[in-house]
């Protein structure tokens, strides 16, 4: 047996600019909840929703895990990249090297995921 992966859970400072950012980045409709959550949507059935839940901290470290994302079909990664940038992400240096297949990014909050070349 296997599982597959349904929600990706982020805890964050700011629900409403995590909610605006992350739903515009991934094209998902958002639902607030009534303990201050947000809960995003994909189109599809089988893309994972998002949680958006408050608390924590501010973040300090890299992240241990992320999102990596594929531009749609008939966009480049640059434009993809301008985009994000657009709507609050920001280029990050984790340490790469410029060789990587990907560019590094952060969300509002600081966040990393990558934006991979096809």
């Amino acid at each position: 047996m296997t599982v597959r992966l349904t929600q990706w859970t982020i805890d964050v400072l700011d629900v409403e600019l995590m909610a605006s950012f992350w739903s515009a980045a991934l094209g998902y409709r958002t639902e607030r909840g009534d303990d201050g959550a947000a809960k995003l949507y994909p189109s599809s059935a089988y893309a994972p929703t998002v949680w958006l839940q408050p608390g924590g901290a501010v973040k300090r470290d890299k992240n241990r895990n992320h999102p990596d994302l594929t531009p749609a079909p008939g966009t480049t990664v640059d434009e993809e990249v301008e985009r994000l940038i657009a709507l609050g992400a920001r280029r990050v240096d984790i340490g790469q090297t410029g060789d990587e297949p990907f560019e590094v990014l952060a969300d509002p909050e600081g966040n990393e995921f990558c934006v991979l070349h096809p």
